[in-house]
């Protein structure tokens, strides 16, 4: 699936579709053109190079390179961007033992040539800001899925990167190492429900959502 540009504010975001598991790529950037990549699932070369003519096609600085978690699906791509831009990772510190197991298993799931990345020791912490050109994210800590879990908020565009939190409809799995439903029930309730109900969620998976139409809707949190 090519490049989908997914709304028209400020802040750029583009999601791009990668592996097996449809997961969601997402650039960030505005009219600075420095860009921040989160997440990147891109394995196959064809993957990569789609990244990549994107990046320059529209003239983007890669400043920043984010994981919301660690999971194999969400860091594939993470040693291309960090070397292909000289950025480095940067993760919430109870994410590392995720991020670590994933050479361990990789093979297991067809992804012999998986090589990984370092992870920055400048750990992603709730309440801290990322920024970058003209635009800021607050950080907001929302395990369940994954034990350190962390999904990225433009307060002035009203835009959530939600990683594995909130799906349209749907909710992450706590069925791997580290998820826990309970936490991740009350992560929602308590991080992301307190966001305004206009808030656009763009989730690792599938289309985007509003925390208005999930309060409304959502079968796991009616």
């Amino acid at each position: 699936m090519g490049p989908r540009p997914v709304n028209e504010k400020n802040m750029n975001i583009t999601c791009l579709t990668f592996n097996p598991f449809q997961e969601n790529t997402y650039l960030l950037h505005d009219d600075t053109k420095e860009c921040v990549v989160v997440d990147p699932g891109c394995y196959e070369l064809t993957e990569q190079q789609e990244l990549k003519r994107y990046i320059e096609a529209n003239e983007l600085k890669v400043v920043r390179l984010l994981n919301t978690h660690c999971h194999i699906d969400h860091v594939l791509g993470n040693r291309f961007v960090a070397d292909t831009y000289g950025v480095e990772l940067e993760i919430h510190e109870k994410e590392l033992e995720i991020l670590r197991a994933v050479p361990v298993y990789a093979p297991n799931y067809g992804f012999q040539m998986y090589s990984g990345a370092e992870a920055s020791d400048n750990y992603l912490k709730e309440g801290d800001t990322i920024r970058f050109g003209n635009t800021e994210l607050q950080i907001i800590f929302a395990p369940g899925h994954a034990p350190g879990h962390v999904v990225f908020y433009d307060e002035a565009e009203k835009v959530c990167i939600g990683g594995d939190v909130l799906f349209k409809g749907s909710i992450g799995r706590t069925d791997l190492p580290g998820g826990d439903f309970d936490t991740l029930i009350n992560s929602i309730r308590t991080k992301l429900f307190t966001l305004p109900d206009e808030t656009v969620v763009y989730p690792g998976h599938g289309p985007e959502t509003t925390i208005a139409y999930e309060k409304k809707y959502n079968p796991f949190l009616r």
